[in-house]
């Protein structure tokens, strides 16, 4: 095999557990990461998880020199970095746009001109918006997003024009998007400049619409990360886990390992060129489900969580994955269940550090009025 694959953002959460699973297949692996600070801390060091048969060059997507020092060699590229978080997306409206729409053009242009085998670009459940419902006839409808009015009534449903409340089922990959943060509209940008630039320069590529992945190495410190990561930090930090609305929001929670899995499906597939996947485990959780359950496995049970009645700027009531699609086309079947994803999550826990900076993002979207 011997082929090299270039991961841009490979030295984080999500690009750290794929490059396991390339080195483990036989791939070679290129890693171009900027080592930010947000997520790894402060001094940008190789992190110690990070597979050490891995080449990693520290730079920017956003630098073309970096880009096409990094493409020297490499059959194909996961492009994976990106800036994540949609509260903070509402506020650092230039970095957001820079990294992810500016980095991903700085990218395709050097692609473009050092064409590869393939481009897999990691996209997200959070174009989206609101999930697909069913009205009481069992008719498929798409849910409309919430007014203000409504909400800081502390109603969070969603309502058929009748006014009868919608119940929430599978969102599959043909579900119209509906951006409703500056993160969202920036993921599905990096997902159609891919597809289009792909197509226009026959370069195969293929959209993975990542849903909530959880997991080992994920920045407890980082406010913005995953919900279980900030769970975990709160945890860790003997806070109760802070809950927007009422906790009864559901989302699909998915194992980086699984991630890590469809990832190399995706590369690995030739059915799977110029498609777009979701990339979940098929369940659905409500939110204060999630966090009772690590609260459980971490032995911190008193520590209930604090639902705090707020409305967050950019967020949906409910969304999880219809997988039919990645099954069908990819092979893909998850691998772990929510409990033994959790069990090795509060494992790799047990004497990590975070430093907890839940509430002090909070306040900076409730100073900037993003909060309801």
């Amino acid at each position: 095999m011997n082929k090299t694959i270039l991961i841009t953002g490979g030295a984080g959460f999500i690009g750290s557990h794929l490059t396991d699973e390339l080195l483990d297949k036989g791939y070679k692996v290129k890693i171009l990461d900027n080592l930010n600070e947000q997520v790894h801390g402060k001094g940008c060091n190789r992190p110690d998880y990070l597979n050490k048969e891995a080449e990693l060059i520290v730079g920017d997507v956003r630098d073309p020199l970096k880009v096409k020092q990094a493409l020297k060699g490499v059959d194909a590229v996961y492009h994976y970095a990106a800036m994540v978080g949609v509260g903070q997306s509402m506020y650092q409206v230039r970095d957001y746009t820079d990294v992810n729409n500016l980095g991903t053009a700085v990218l395709l242009e050097a692609l473009i001109d050092n064409p590869v085998e393939k481009l897999i670009v990691a996209s997200s459940m959070s174009i989206y918006g609101e999930g697909l419902y069913k009205d009481e006839g069992g008719n498929i409808k798409v849910g409309e997003e919430r007014k203000l009015e409504q909400l800081k009534k502390g109603d969070w449903d969603i309502y058929a024009e009748n006014n009868t409340k919608l119940a929430p089922c599978p969102t599959p990959e043909w579900k119209t998007p509906s951006l409703s943060s500056v993160y969202a509209l920036s993921k599905y940008d990096q997902e159609r400049m891919c597809l289009l630039i792909g197509r226009a320069y026959n370069i195969p590529t293929v959209a993975l619409r990542f849903f909530n992945v959880y997991g080992t190495r994920q920045a407890l410190s980082n406010p913005y990360t995953g919900v279980l990561a900030i769970f975990a930090s709160r945890l860790l930090n003997g806070n109760s886990p802070m809950i927007f609305e009422d906790g009864h929001q559901k989302r699909d929670f998915v194992s980086v390992a699984d991630i890590a899995q469809a990832s190399r499906l995706a590369l690995e597939k030739r059915e799977a060129n110029y498609e777009v996947f979701n990339v979940g485990s098929g369940n659905a959780y409500t939110i204060v489900e999630i966090a009772q359950k690590l609260s459980r496995i971490l032995n911190k049970e008193e520590l209930t969580p604090e639902i705090t009645g707020k409305y967050r700027v950019g967020d949906i009531r409910h969304c999880f994955a219809d997988i039919s699609h990645a099954r069908k086309v990819l092979g893909y079947q998850p691998s772990r269940t929510l409990d033994e994803g959790l069990v090795e999550l509060a494992d790799w826990l047990d004497g990590q550090t975070a430093e907890d900076r839940v509430t002090l993002a909070s306040n900076e979207l409730a100073a900037r009025g993003l909060t309801v």
